[in-house]
């Protein structure tokens, strides 16, 4: 199992979850307002006077042919619009209950 961890402009935020479909991705949690400052470039998302704009999140448990997948797609959305700013990450799951 894999666990991806996906922070995107909430601009993405409708296909971000036709890609999770797409991949047939179905569990995952969502997180509506997280904040932050990518590594490479753009503004940054804090949701203050000087930085209003905020993303979001989602993290899901895929096993690793999905994670693939997802990523592929997931790094073809960031590439068609790269104003808006994606980035996944990916993790082992160790144990699952």
């Amino acid at each position: 199992m894999k666990s991806v961890f996906i922070v995107y402009d909430k601009a993405h935020h409708d296909n971000v979850m036709e890609v999770l479909d797409d991949c047939n991705a179905r569990g995952y949690t969502f997180f509506e307002q997280v904040g932050g400052r990518g590594t490479l470039n753009g503004e940054p998302h804090l949701g203050s006077h000087a930085w209003p704009s905020m993303n979001s999140a989602i993290i899901t448990m895929v096993d690793e042919a999905k994670a693939e997948s997802l990523l592929n797609h997931l790094k073809q959305l960031d590439e068609d619009e790269p104003m808006l700013g994606l980035r996944a990450f990916v993790w082992n799951v160790e144990n699952t209950i």
